[in-house]
């Protein structure tokens, strides 16, 4: 048995231990607190989470791409001279015909540059080197565009071809020629003053120029195709200068002209429909130096060609027999003819008929007197 005393010792020890687990309790619960909002938060980070996968399944997320791969996508690329084109500027341009598939075009360009090198010396009495930069393939609006300004714009028609086509001249090249041909030092830089328009004497001067290279152009066309390049006019502005519309396929000739310490670049553009007409000869591969004719081997072979001896026959007539008849042939067999002593003769040569007369006698030979060509006769 126990007794009050005892009871009221258990009383106070279960109370204090009760008091103590709530202390307990209670710091458990601060800390339980803590990670409860620590929880809360991360399920909120994961609930965010989901809800971007959610974004992702169902509605498209907003990234955002880079300069590399928008250049990428559109095709366009630092390095110019690599030929593997991708993206929307190679659809755009799948279009174009290489210049290579012309491959007269480029010896028709350097008979002109060689021409031209003369033609420009006799032209400035100065010495003149003209060379072939680069040929390239491009469209007529991009050409237009990117025109360095200001510059001289001949526009010009090739008769037989009915096009036309557009030779640009650079400021360096204006100032160059005007400088030369109006008497210039030598050594000295040409004046260039922006911002001003030409005057009429650096036109006349350019424009007689241009003569100058489009009579070129017609001879170094000429063996392959006679053509005559009309000069048209002569803008200073490219809107005015258009000969075509702006997805046209054009070809580019960039020529450099110098003249020691001075010079400038020519450029001429041919749109593919002026060359339509003499696309099959431009399609020509180049064999050997045939190119251009040689008039000493052309009068020399004319020469040749008029003494050359012949032989040529006298066909009496013609008669068609039997095989049989022809292997029995003997001595003394006669052949009969249909024809009389004032039946006409036929020369030949070989098997072509050249001549026709009558049979006679000259100087106790047999001679024929031609009357006249001989009929050609269909086999």
């Amino acid at each position: 048995m126990t007794g009050p005393d005892e009871e009221e010792d258990v009383d106070q020890d279960a109370l204090a231990a009760e008091w103590g687990a709530e202390a307990e309790g209670d710091g458990d619960g601060e800390g339980a607190v803590d990670q409860d909002d620590i929880a809360s938060e991360w399920a909120a980070m994961s609930d965010d989470d989901d809800d971007g996968g959610d974004a992702g399944n169902g509605v498209q997320s907003a990234r955002v791409l880079n300069q590399d791969e928008i250049d990428n996508l559109l095709g366009f690329q630092d390095d110019e001279s690599d030929s593997a084109r991708s993206g929307i500027r190679a659809i755009i341009n799948s279009a174009l015909v290489s210049y290579e598939r012309l491959p007269m075009l480029e010896i028709v360009y350097d008979r002109l540059v060689r021409m031209l090198s003369t033609s420009l010396r006799n032209f400035t009495s100065d010495n003149v080197e003209v060379s072939l930069d680069n040929i390239t393939s491009l469209r007529f609006g991009d050409y237009l565009n990117s025109i360095p300004l200001p510059a001289m714009l001949g526009v010009f028609k090739a008769e037989e071809w009915d096009n036309y086509g557009l030779l640009t001249v650079d400021s360096a090249l204006i100032y160059s020629i005007v400088d030369v041909l109006l008497g210039g030092r030598r050594g000295t830089t040409s004046m260039r003053i922006e911002g001003r328009p030409y005057t009429t004497i650096e036109r006349n001067l350019v424009e007689r120029m241009l003569h100058v290279i489009l009579n070129d152009m017609s001879a170094a066309f000429d063996p392959l195709s006679p053509v005559t390049f009309r000069f048209d006019r002569l803008e200073t502005n490219p809107r005015f200068a258009s000969i075509g519309r702006s997805a046209n396929a054009v070809i580019l000739a960039k020529l450099r002209v110098d003249m020691e310490d001075r010079g400038g670049k020519v450029e001429l553009c041919l749109p593919y429909a002026t060359l339509e007409p003499v696309r099959e000869l431009l399609l020509q591969m180049f064999m050997g130096e045939k190119f251009g004719r040689d008039t000493i081997w052309e009068n020399h072979l004319a020469n040749e060609l008029w003494q050359t001896t012949v032989d040529i026959n006298a066909i009496l007539g013609e008669v068609e027999v039997p095989l049989n008849d022809v292997i029995n042939l003997k001595v003394g067999s006669q052949v009969m003819l249909n024809c009389s002593p004032e039946s006409s003769v036929e020369l030949r040569c070989g098997e072509a008929p050249l001549f026709s007369g009558k049979m006679g006698r000259r100087e106790g030979k047999i001679a024929v007197q031609v009357e006249g060509i001989a009929k050609v006769r269909n086999k």
